[in-house]
């Protein structure tokens, strides 16, 4: 408290709260904004800018997240043992904002487009430029992650619990308020168009407005640098427990011979160099990280709500009546979930299952957590199988496909060469927006246009190229020299129509019943909104899974051991995303339901082996440990103590015989 007054009150308190922590929060918010926000995006960027095929997609989004949870280690151990927290947030968060605005940059189509067709001509350029900055954002924002909260913490006195709490809650709810406006904001901003010589689907913009985020977090990081509380770094616990493992194998591999005797426990070998209550500690962790084994499978499902369930979105009708939801926005259904069933949870499911007489406990919880990930793919496999059924047949690559359209009123035959070609559609639209082309059967020019695409003049009995148009109203522009016909028509998501225009068409007020429209390709009619059951499961098993699995953890494990379960936990998230990786590139399912059925289908099974390893899990008082090995290490040293304070006497005794043998020698030698 002395070190607090004499370090901490310098600055002004508002509320009974440093100020220093409103500088903390803004960050938080405009840091979690910005991640979020570039993150809502980027599977889609990957397919739509970079031209990447979903499974390149998938595996390159899941590396990045899993680098985001590696790094979360590093920065800990660079804040505890070197820098500090508040240069290590510093310098991270210039890193981060550097890998923002590459990020940004590379999404710039023009700067490579030099024949101006909407397309990047150097391809390499923007890929190496978006990977430098993955990389940058990823060691930024992991580095960052274990350093603000704590240093947070950090303004606070003893004294101040109850302000601390709050300050936590608060924290925690500006990452999912950042989170929830992010993954709103930035879909919208990515659906404009934008561009110097040609007007594409601005992804700038969308990285763009992350990145100001960014920048705007470290600089108000930075003004607020006076009023921290900035404690020294003091060590890692995490290299203290690597040390002391390691000794533990070292020295057991040293004595490996049967002349040695067993020891109870492994980590016991250790206690020729290491205390015995640091051992006992890493004991407990041990036990806890034994059980983090099977974790991975659930972060395995649950990152995948950004990649497979984004691309998945892209072939779905997301028309709500007025509001029409972009894709990668179904995404903000998880945040918003989060916010309304932590309480419910905690409030009304947990007491009204105890006041039942059933003991769920939390390892009863998380297995109950990965169940309900399990179920949520299983719906979305349910939810793939009703969009396959609507989706086009295409040739295989050994196949070909023609259509004839009869556009006279008497039969034709047709005879084809050998080596007649056409160009068609082989797939179906991207990003939902419709593919349209006209078809002029008049024996004059015809020149089609509307507000969003020009076709150009097309010559008689001759087709346009196909255009890309967005859904909704579109009225087109037919003209033959001094006429004018006005045709309006409505598209869904992700269509293909070839738009004729007969011989025997006539402009004037009722020309549009003469135009006959032929559809190549249905449009989405599977409804976004069969993605929310599958939502919803998948977050109420977050909520119980992640959230029940901190609080076991950390009531498990010793006061000081804390970190090393943090960085346990967040790795048990990396290993996850790795195995999507492995999935995605090696197993290659032609059919997405398969795959969706298979990651149910293994979070299942390893369901089953975490309900086996918590049925044989005891739970232990990690307080109650320590104080015994306290009370032990007290009462050796008062039998320290009681062997000394003897010897002492012992010693005090055999001086003060000689002392009077010394006094009659000398009263001897005097007579």
């Amino acid at each position: 408290k002395e070190a607090y007054s004499t370090k901490k009150y310098f600055c002004k308190v508002v509320c009974g709260y440093p100020i220093s922590i409103f500088f903390i929060v803004v960050n938080e918010f405009c840091e979690r904004f910005s991640y979020y926000g570039m993150r809502a995006v980027l599977v889609l960027y990957f397919k739509y800018f970079l031209q990447w095929d979903d499974d390149l997609a998938t595996s390159i989004y899941h590396t990045f997240v899993a680098l985001c949870y590696l790094t979360p280690i590093l920065g800990a151990i660079v804040a505890d043992s070197w820098l500090g927290k508040f240069k290590t947030i510093i310098y991270l968060s210039i890193v981060y904002a550097i890998g923002q605005v590459a990020m940004a940059v590379s999404a710039i189509h023009d700067i490579t487009d030099s024949d101006r067709d909407g397309t990047p001509n150097n391809m390499t350029f923007h890929v190496v430029l978006s990977m430098v900055g993955l990389f940058l954002i990823a060691l930024g924002t992991g580095g960052i992650k274990p350093c603000v909260a704590a240093f947070g913490g950090d303004q606070f006195d003893d004294h101040q619990e109850k302000q601390r709490r709050t300050f936590f809650s608060v924290f925690y709810l500006c990452i999912n308020g950042g989170s929830l406006l992010s993954t709103i904001i930035t879909p919208i901003l990515r659906g404009q168009t934008c561009g110097i010589y040609s007007q594409q689907k601005c992804y700038a913009l969308a990285f763009g407005v992350p990145a100001a985020l960014m920048v705007v977090s470290l600089v108000v990081f930075i003004v607020g640098s006076g009023m921290y509380y900035k404690a020294k770094p003091e060590g890692n616990i995490m290299l203290s427990v690597c040390k002391c493992i390691g000794f533990a194998i070292k020295n057991r591999y040293r004595h490996r011979s049967k002349a040695y005797p067993k020891r109870k426990h492994w980590m016991d070998w250790a206690e020729e160099k290491y205390d015995r209550l640091l051992i006992a500690q890493i004991k407990m962790v041990l036990k806890v990280l034994f059980l983090y084994i099977p974790l991975p499978m659930f972060w395995t499902l649950f990152d995948q709500k950004g990649s497979r369930w984004t691309l998945q979105a892209t072939t779905m009708d997301g028309n709500f009546g007025q509001l029409v939801i972009q894709p990668d926005q179904m995404q903000t259904f998880n945040p918003i979930l989060i916010l309304t069933l932590v309480p419910i949870m905690e409030s009304v499911v947990y007491p009204l299952i105890k006041k039942c007489g059933f003991n769920f406990t939390p390892l009863k919880r998380m297995t109950v957590g990965m169940f309900l990930a399990a179920l949520a793919f299983v719906c979305a496999g349910v939810v793939q199988l009703q969009i396959d059924k609507t989706l086009p047949i295409f040739p295989s690559t050994s196949e070909s496909q023609l259509k004839l359209l009869n556009m006279g009123n008497n039969q034709l035959e047709v005879h084809l060469p050998n080596n007649f070609t056409i160009d068609d559609l082989t797939s179906k639209p991207e990003e939902g927006n419709n593919a349209i082309r006209f078809v002029n059967g008049l024996a004059t020019d015809l020149n089609v246009s509307t507000a969003a695409v020009n076709f150009g003049i097309i010559e008689p009995l001759t087709s346009s190229n196909y255009s890309l148009l967005k859904n909704g109203k579109h009225t087109f522009s037919l003209k033959s020299g001094s006429q004018l016909c006005e045709y309006t028509i409505k598209f869904g998501f992700g269509s293909s129509y070839t738009i004729f225009i007969p011989s025997t068409f006539t402009f004037g007020p009722n020309c549009q019943e003469s135009v006959t429209e032929v559809e190549e390709i249905k449009p989405n009619s599977v409804h976004m909104a069969l993605q929310i059951p599958q939502y919803f499961l998948i977050t109420a098993g977050e909520v119980m899974f992640s959230v029940t699995g901190l609080e076991f953890s950390y009531s498990q494990a010793p006061s000081n051991m804390k970190a090393v379960l943090q960085a346990g936990w967040l790795l048990t998230v990396a290993v996850g995303n790795f195995i999507v990786l492995i999935v995605a590139e090696i197993a290659k399912l032609p059919k997405k339901w398969a795959e969706f059925f298979l990651f149910a289908s293994l979070l299942v099974a390893v369901c089953v082996i975490f309900s086996i390893m918590a049925y044989f899990y005891t739970y232990i008082d990690p307080t109650e440990i320590e104080a015994q090995f306290s009370q032990e290490k007290d009462e050796e040293d008062e039998d320290e103590k009681d062997k000394m304070r003897k010897t002492e006497e012992h010693v005090t005794k055999r001086g003060s015989v000689k002392s009077n043998d010394s006094d009659n020698a000398f009263k001897l030698s005097k007579m």
